[in-house]
């Protein structure tokens, strides 16, 4: 039986709750959703945060009952190494 699943995000210090949330079957169904939505976040973050070191972006995950999974992506570009 599908249970809705709330995903929040954060991207530095910003939080964005997510008002909505999504309907889904299974654990394996929300860890795929997550990791989508991290994936999507990630794609922009070299031209945001190009000069960023240890940038961090997640994907916080919870239903009726509380926490659920986390997901987090780390950016550090160093331009340096070759």
């Amino acid at each position: 039986m599908p249970r809705r699943y709330i995903f929040d995000r954060r991207d530095g210090s910003a939080f964005a709750a997510d008002e909505e949330g999504i309907e889904l079957p299974n654990i394996e169904s929300v860890q795929e959703e997550a990791a989508l939505s991290l994936a999507d976040m990630a794609r922009n973050v070299e031209r945001k945060h190009a000069h960023s070191v240890g940038h961090r972006m997640a994907i916080e995950v919870r239903d009726e009952s509380g926490p659920i999974l986390k997901l987090q992506f780390i950016f550090e570009a160093d331009p340096n190494r070759s």
